[in-house]
């Protein structure tokens, strides 16, 4: 489980949800949102999402809107 101290190091942390578009490789999936390093303390809940059975590769996060494309 990731650390929920995350509120006490802000520095060791990026910010949440600030891309609004991200490309991933297969080396990433499971795909999940909010990213892996996220502080957890300023994001959602954790939603995998199911990118692979995309038929054009992209995939939207229900809770953020950031825009996740698979690329080859």
């Amino acid at each position: 489980m990731p650390n929920p101290q995350t509120a006490l190091n802000q520095d060791a942390y990026q910010t949440a949800n600030t891309q609004v578009a991200v490309s991933v490789s297969h080396r990433d999936l499971p795909l999940h949102c909010p990213a892996p390093g996220t502080a957890l303390w300023a994001s959602h809940p954790r939603v995998y999402l199911p990118i692979q059975d995309a038929q054009d590769g992209r995939i939207v996060c229900p809770y953020c809107s950031t825009v996740y494309t698979l690329e080859d």
